[in-house]
Parts: C-alpha cells; sequence; structure tokens
C-alpha cells in the first residue's frame, strides 16, 4: 500500500530553528529549505499559542503521511517549543530522481497521484540555485503561466543530492511560486524542467500543491472566454 507526499511547513523563533532541524532529522527529514520572517498576529493570539512577536524561522520539508503522523506526536511531547506546524499535500513532483531526493531518509512507497477534485489551480514550487528565476519564469510564460514569486531560502541535506540527482547542489536557493491552472501544470512543469532542469545551472527541482480556492484570476479566465 503506497503512502501520500505533504510539503510541511513550520513557523518557529529564528533561535530555536537548528533544534528543529535536529529534531526533524531524526525522523529521517533530511531535506529542509529554510527562510526569515516576522510574526504579526494580535497579542492574545500570540499569548494562545505561546509564542511572541519575534523573528521567525519558516521550515519546509517534503514528508511521507507517515512521518508527519510520527512529527506531529514528537511536536506536541518532546519539542516543547513555541512553534505553528501544518502541512498540504503534494500533487505530483517532477521526476523519480527529485522524489528520491526530497524524501531521502524516509521510507516511501509511492502511492497515487494526490488529487483533490474539482481543483482548477495548482501551486508550483520550484526549488533552484540563486539568480535563475527569469530562465524558470521564461520557460513557465512559454505554457500559460502568468507571474511568480520568489522567496529567498537556505538549504540543509543538499549534500544528498549528488546520491539521488547525480549533481551537487548549492544551499543558497530561491523558493519560485507559480500558480498555474490545472490542465497547463503538467506542460508547465516540463518546460521547467527541460530549460531549468538538473542538466542546466539552474538545478530546479519542482513539484505541485492542490489549490482549492483563487481570487484575482478571474479577469484572465474571463478575457479567455471571450477569445
Amino acid at each position: 500500500m503506497g503512502d501520500n507526499l505533504y510539503w510541511m511547513i513550520t513557523i518557529t523563533d529564528r533561535n530555536q530553528s537548528q533544534k528543529f532541524l535536529s529534531f526533524y532529522k531524526t525522523y529521517g527529514i533530511e531535506v529542509v529549505l529554510s527562510t526569515l520572517g516576522k510574526g504579526t498576529a494580535a497579542s492574545e493570539i500570540l499569548n494562545d499559542f505561546g509564542l511572541e512577536a519575534t523573528q521567525k524561522a519558516v521550515l519546509l520539508s517534503v514528508v511521507t503521511g507517515k512521518v508527519w503522523s510520527a512529527v506531529q506526536k514528537g511536536l506536541q511531547t518532546v519539542m516543547i517549543i513555541p512553534r505553528v506546524a501544518f502541512t498540504m499535500p503534494l500533487s505530483s513532483i517532477g521526476g523519480k530522481r527529485q522524489l528520491e531526493f526530497l524524501t531521502n531518509g524516509q521510507p516511501f512507497q509511492k502511492g497515487e497521484e494526490s488529487v483533490l477534485k474539482d481543483t482548477k489551480y495548482e501551486l508550483l514550487v520550484v526549488i533552484a540555485n540563486q539568480g535563475y528565476t527569469e530562465q524558470i519564469m521564461a520557460a513557465a510564460r512559454r505554457e500559460n503561466a502568468g507571474g511568480g514569486t520568489v522567496i529567498h531560502a537556505k538549504g540543509t541535506g543538499m549534500e544528498g543530492a549528488e546520491k539521488f540527482l547525480g549533481v551537487s547542489l548549492a544551499s543558497e536557493k530561491e523558493l519560485v511560486l507559480i500558480v498555474v491552472k490545472h490542465a497547463d501544470k503538467n506542460n508547465v512543469m516540463t518546460a521547467i524542467m527541460q530549460e531549468a532542469g538538473l542538466e542546466t545551472k539552474a538545478k530546479a527541482i519542482v513539484f505541485s500543491l492542490p489549490v482549492t480556492g483563487t481570487a484575482g484570476l478571474r479577469l484572465q479566465d474571463l478575457n479567455e472566454e471571450n477569445t
């Protein structure tokens, strides 16, 4: 029986990020992207979650359903540190080698592709070396993608890339987020892998998450219906 994959997001104080990286490693979570943030919640909400309005670290990683179940319990019983952690289901990953790299250290048996019914859009997450966003976006736009959002991140577990990908990866990364129509997803992912994939200097890895609702994309749909 196969397992499902999830995109796990953890938000905690920056000075606690190394503790979380070490904690996640005990569950076989080797590949983690770290970026910075700042808390803006109201004081009463912060108090409810035991958080302070300090500088935050955002940790991003791919986990299997079984690993997430174990991590959930560990976060509640072992890591008694202020944090918020949640997951979103992955719908697809652009290649077997990328899958093996992102789940390095986690036992995983591939199940069926996770697709939520009636999702019109998907969020593509592209992990690439710094400085290649334009190359990625040019490939995506050729297949009807619109704009993207870039986030700077630092990767841990990059040393495992050579084992699965056959290439070494730098730790400094750019995370490119692109919302595309579900019908265009495969073509956009293929274009990114061909133009900015592991055979290029960008060394991009791409996967997708189902989007259950949107706002602000309606104009594009109306224009297409009127043409």
